[in-house]
């Protein structure tokens, strides 16, 4: 359980997580937290996870720590300065200035000028820290209600106790081998309200700029701890988390609290994205299971499309066009909102993690091979 959400997403890439979830040595994890991002001039063509704008900049980040940047639509690219040498999963700007990125080891780091530099924030101990901070309190609430519980509520509530003491137990396991536990994306409104979210049910807030931290775990119904994969905010204002086991969670008053959705597919949701119109909701991920809906998760419909590849992340140009991309090269384009997606697969069979739109109908990815430009469908333009 511990590889299997990145291995379905990577396949054979996702063999330096296997190595680094299974290393008992916690100097060698907090080694590579310490050690500062190796400057190359093959960052760019190297593994990239995800990439997004930052004002007209566009900023990408990958393995090694690598946060490459360009000023002139991917055509040159610098790398930054950045503190850890992890693999780093997520990209997210809250202003043109302000953006956070996260990584393997639990790691969250900031910039303040645009994504030229990076700072870390927190790191997997802390994130325990943080997480054994809250499984406290929530133990000491659960106890309390136990005792003034009526005497045919108390089984109930002594299991759910039993789960609390389990995940507590777990965390503290973590402090032990070391920061091991990756986060999978991240979401800022501004330059300072956000979320990061990643395996085993990790959710974290923070409301200053990510100065400091809260376990936000107790606020979304998961008592499995399945990983959340993707945030986002859809048009009309909602966020929208999906990951692991078909979990849809939406909230409604800007991540305060969160309702569980009764999701169409038990696999996982590797993405999440609005179409641009208030209250669509599309979600993705294994075997290109592709989900619609049109009130926030209330309902949902499968979405048919040609290929059944893996869905990694997706983006909405001006002109309103959809692109989905995944594994084997996967891209998909859908011209109508998303009620349909017609399928095309790049010859290398790279995978595909990231997308950004550029002028026309071009597109940038980023994936296996590091950076890609071509057309709508994915072909390399001259």
């Amino acid at each position: 359980m511990a590889n299997r959400f990145m291995c379905e997403t990577l396949g054979s890439a996702c063999l330096g997580l296997s190595m680094a979830l299974a290393a008992p040595a916690a100097f060698a994890l907090t080694d590579i937290i310490e050690t500062p991002a190796r400057a190359t001039e093959l960052a760019p063509e190297s593994l990239l996870n995800d990439a997004t704008r930052a004002g007209d900049r566009i900023v990408a980040v990958g393995e090694r720590g690598h946060i490459i940047y360009s000023d002139d639509e991917g055509k040159t690219w610098s790398q930054a300065e950045v503190p850890v040498s992890v693999t780093l999963t997520a990209v997210d700007f809250g202003t043109s200035d302000h953006g956070w990125v996260v990584g393997h080891s639990g790691v969250v780091l900031h910039s303040e000028d645009a994504g030229a530099s990076w700072q870390l924030q927190l790191d997997g101990l802390k994130a325990a820290e943080l997480s054994i901070e809250s499984k406290e309190e929530q133990i000491a609430e659960m106890e309390e209600q136990i005792e003034q519980a009526p005497e045919d509520q108390k089984a109930d509530l002594e299991w759910a106790l039993d789960d609390l003491v389990f995940a507590m137990e777990n965390a503290q396991s973590d402090m032990d081998i070391g920061p091991v536990n990756p986060l999978l994306d991240v979401w800022f409104e501004n330059d300072s309200h956000g979320f990061a979210v990643g395996a085993y049910g990790m959710i974290l807030r923070s409301q200053d700029g990510g100065d400091s931290w809260r376990d936000w775990s107790s606020n979304v119904e998961n008592p499995q701890n399945f990983h959340y994969n993707s945030i986002t905010r859809v048009t009309g204002g909602a966020l929208v988390i999906v990951g692991e086991a078909g979990q849809i969670h939406v909230s409604v008053d800007n991540g305060a609290t969160w309702k569980k959705r009764e999701s169409p597919y038990a696999g996982s949701l590797f993405g999440v994205s609005g179409t641009g119109q208030v209250n669509e909701v599309l979600a993705f991920g294994l075997r290109g299971t592709t989900l619609f809906s049109g009130d926030l998760g209330r309902s949902w419909t499968v979405v048919p499309n040609e290929g059944n590849a893996t869905l990694n992340n997706a983006a909405v140009a001006e002109d309103g066009r959809i692109t989905l991309v995944g594994n084997g090269g996967a891209v998909l384009m859908s011209a109508n909102g998303g009620e349909s997606f017609r399928a095309y697969f790049r010859d290398d069979r790279e995978s595909v993690m990231s997308v950004v739109p550029l002028a026309g109908t071009d597109l940038l990815l980023v994936g296996e091979g590091g950076v890609k430009f071509t057309d709508s469908r994915g072909r390399n333009l001259k």
